[in-house]
């Protein structure tokens, strides 16, 4: 596939978004750290959450969504349990595994997560919005 050459603003928009993406996750571990948790539990835990279904929430459900291997997803889970911030349950749909859901605790905690990112990510937003405004585009030229 033939691609054209970037301009100069393309290539500032490019690092401008990366650089843009990279300050939302430092602000993230950031708040995350406020609150005794390290990006990947607070993430572990947003997944969780976000879960649609109970079958989805499992070991090896957070190691796909964090991109990282199954025994590192158990150990993430096993510190999550270890602080009250998650709760391990028998399937009831297949006896081999282990559902996995937030304790009152962890609820409370991903509940105030969730409120300082989703008023961080509304700045976030106005500026990748920007990224694309009159007529801008990442694409390069032809």
């Amino acid at each position: 596939m033939a691609h054209g050459k970037l301009t100069r603003t393309q290539y500032r928009q490019l690092a401008d978004f990366r650089h843009t993406l990279r300050r939302f996750l430092r602000f993230s571990e950031a708040a995350a750290e406020q609150l005794g948790l390290s990006g990947q539990q607070y993430e572990a835990l947003l997944a969780l959450r976000a879960a649609l279904a109970a079958q989805d929430r499992t070991i090896g459900y957070v190691a796909r969504r964090l991109l990282i291997k199954h025994n590192s997803a158990g150990e993430l889970v096993e510190r999550l349990v270890k602080q009250k911030l998650v709760r391990r349950q028998g399937s009831a749909l297949d006896r081999r595994k282990v559902e996995l859901s937030l304790s009152p605790k962890g609820e409370r905690l991903i509940q105030r997560l969730a409120d300082v990112h989703r008023r961080e990510l509304r700045g976030v937003a106005v500026r990748l919005a920007a990224f694309t405004a009159h007529g801008t585009s990442f694409r390069g030229s032809r």
